[in-house]
């Protein structure tokens, strides 16, 4: 049964209206909510986009009545039809029309039924199709369902979408090989509602997925931003655990997260083994859900989960970046014959998810950041030069550990850290993870982020500068900013850390004092203080490009 909201039954009623009104004018057709948002209803919950599938009559021309009768006849605000059109080469083969009626967002598209060369998987005619033909030509089972706006009544026509959704599998209304051929992202999409609902993949589905024939057709067929997009659902979705799973146990994990072929060549070393990405993940999972634990460990310092709740792209980011874990300190020189690390090539090239959840510019400063905080042992020597607060400090506003732009905090830099000094205590040839180990390297986190409390460097890392570049520029009498004004800058930071609650005032007197001593220099000052530097004179130049 599904319960139509105030606003859902509305839309049938003007669904059902203007199907009359066309039948009036010799032009018959029927309206059938298809997919997804009849999936969702039956498992109780909400989805605001409507898939209109049209009986006899492409979407667009549907469309464009429906818009006219909403607006003219009804006195409804709505948007004017968009349409998108097909593209066979890519696995999208109807045109849809889309437009926003009762702040519902409506796709419209005809049933179709399609034929095939015996040498192609592409279409070579798409046809008026009848709800049995279009049902079966859709990825699952679940997601051929239909609701009849007319009738307001659900039909099945598969037979089976039904009972799978109340069972909790995962199937293809045909044989996969034959669905997923047809487009091979499908195999994708299996593993994602997998993943979503909990749900099992069939037994034929798993070893289709693994088909050769499959495989070389996702890699070569579908669009690496459809690919980008599944996976970034998948990392914000319920279980991003299972999903990479899946995509391991199918031997997808290198289609998906893909080295693109110009680079793969050129790579410093071979990706590691895709079982390190699944204890990376299932770290993560084990620190934000307790009960899931891939081991049994002490508890995590409250100051180093404190990050993940400061925006929805960080849990999604940090998945997808564990998830590129065997990818971690591979390089490649590129064209320029400059050196680029393989993890921003899969994230642009590969996935194509761009700076979506800071995907692209955020990652790869996880793995540095990881890289600068390793084994924070407080009792390092670099955490004592030149002095411990400033010292850690410094290492906390390392652009890479905490910086805005890229979406980068310093506690989910140290989380992101911990997890990968944890998966050096996974045995990938034993499938074996080291308790005892992996408790020291909590413990030395732990007693990290304990003294960060301790030195009261929470709120410090974001504090600005005491001095601002137009200040210090004022204090020391220069007449303009230039490079110099920011390795004047670091050195205020400095000063700061180590002299924490004083005045700007006194900041100012310390950096005269610095500049007096010659240990701030500047490249150009004002009469007042300094004579600027004279160049050098014709003679004097050749005589050291001489000894040079």
């Amino acid at each position: 049964d599904i319960r139509l909201t105030e606003v859902e039954s509305q839309l049938c009623v003007l669904l059902d209206d203007c199907t009359k009104q066309l039948a009036e004018k010799g032009i018959h057709t029927s309206c059938r909510i298809a997919g997804g948002w009849v999936r969702d209803k039956l498992l109780g919950s909400h989805n605001n986009d409507i898939d209109i599938a049209l009986e006899n009559m492409t979407g667009h021309a549907f469309a464009l009545e429906f818009t006219e009768f909403a607006s003219k006849l009804k006195r409804l605000p709505v948007k004017s039809v968009a349409v998108v059109k097909g593209n066979p080469g890519q696995s999208k083969h109807l045109e849809t029309a889309k437009t926003t009626v009762l702040g519902l967002d409506l796709d419209f598209v005809n049933l179709r039924d399609e034929a095939y060369a015996e040498d192609s998987r592409i279409p070579t005619q798409v046809t008026f199709g009848t709800p049995l033909e279009d049902a079966l030509r859709r990825d699952l089972t679940i997601n051929s369902l239909f609701y009849n706006v007319h009738t307001r009544s659900i039909e099945d026509h598969t037979s089976k979408g039904l009972d799978d959704l109340k069972d909790g599998i995962v199937r293809t209304p045909l044989p996969p090989k034959q669905t997923f051929l047809d487009d091979p992202l499908r195999v994708i999409r299996c593993v994602r509602f997998a993943s979503r609902f909990g749900f099992e993949l069939v037994p034929e589905l798993q070893e289709s997925a693994s088909d050769r024939e499959l495989q070389a057709a996702l890699l070569q067929k579908i669009a690496r931003e459809r690919v980008g997009e599944e996976v970034d659902k998948m990392m914000g979705g319920r279980n991003p655990l299972m999903s990479l799973r899946l995509l391991d146990s199918l031997s997808l994990f290198p289609l998906v997260f893909n080295v693109p072929p110009a680079v793969a060549p050129l790579l410093s070393a071979q990706p590691a083994s895709t079982s390190l990405a699944i204890a990376a993940a299932s770290i993560l999972r084990a620190f934000l859900q307790p009960d899931s634990s891939l081991f049994q460990h002490s508890p995590v310092h409250p100051l180093i989960l404190s990050g993940l709740s400061s925006s929805t792209s960080v849990v999604p980011r940090l998945y997808m970046a564990c998830a590129l874990t065997p990818y971690r300190g591979i390089t490649y020189v590129d064209e320029k014959n400059k050196e680029r690390s393989v993890l921003g090539a899969v994230i642009r090239e590969g996935l194509k998810v761009g700076t979506k959840n800071h995907y692209l510019d955020g990652i790869p400063a996880l793995f540095i950041a990881s890289g600068l905080l390793k084994s924070p042992n407080v009792q390092d020597d670099r955490f004592k030069t030149p002095s411990e607060r400033v010292a850690i400090g410094l290492l906390l506003r390392q652009s890479s550990v905490h910086n805005a732009l890229v979406g980068a905090h310093w506690t989910t830099s140290l989380l992101f850290s911990l997890i990968q000094d944890l998966v050096d205590c996974y045995d990938t040839s034993e499938d074996n993870f080291n308790t005892e180990s992996a408790a020291d390297v909590i413990g030395k986190y732990n007693d990290f982020a304990n003294r960060i409390e301790e030195l009261g460097l929470q709120e410090e890392v974001d504090t600005k500068p005491i001095l601002d570049g137009n200040e210090i520029v004022r204090i020391l009498g220069a007449s303009k900013p230039g490079q110099w004004t920011g390795k004047a800058l670091a050195e205020v930071v400095k000063w700061q850390l180590g002299h924490p609650g004083e005045p700007k005032e006194q900041c100012g007197e310390w950096l005269r004092g610095e500049l007096a001593a010659g240990r701030i220099t500047i490249e150009d000052v004002g009469s007042s203080t300094h004579v600027k530097r004279q160049k050098n004179s014709p003679k004097e130049t050749a005589a050291k490009k001489s000894r040079k």
